[in-house]
């Protein structure tokens, strides 16, 4: 039983993905050559290529631009009252409505910010919230 248990081990874990990984692998060095990539320790790899998975919300708050807004305005103490007190799995939720990923980019945290503009439209009870992501940039009416 153990040699079986072993060998159907070794198939699943290494034979039988043998392919796919090597095609992932080719693909892959073909635009990221590994010279480049050889600089890294494996965490720091992981970073630049998910992104962080612990976040500062409050640097967060503290890196952020705004656009037809002042930081002390109602809407913007009122955005960061609500924000604060979501749970944890609410604010990455958070995040990836803003940016597309629930993962601040690989660059370091405190470098991370986006922008909170004020869309300036004529009734802004009818007007959503929405986010450019490529941008990071949050469109907050009043």
């Amino acid at each position: 039983r153990k040699e079986f248990v072993d060998l159907y081990v070794k198939y699943m874990f290494n034979e039988s993905i043998q392919k796919p990984f090597e095609d992932f692998m080719r693909g892959f060095l073909r635009g990221c050559p590994t010279r480049q990539w050889k600089m890294f320790l494996p965490v720091e790899l992981q970073i630049v290529l998910q992104g962080h998975t612990e976040f500062d919300w409050n640097l967060l708050e503290k890196n952020v631009k705004y656009i037809n807004y002042k930081e002390l305005d109602q809407t913007i103490r009122n955005f960061w009252a609500v924000f604060h007190k979501l749970p944890e799995e609410k604010k990455k939720m958070f995040l990836a409505f803003l940016t597309g990923s629930d993962r601040i980019p690989g660059c370091k945290l405190q470098l991370f910010s986006f922008e909170i503009v004020d869309p300036q439209v004529e009734n802004p009870d009818e007007c959503y919230i929405f986010a450019n992501t490529c941008s990071h940039i949050l469109f907050l009416p009043r």
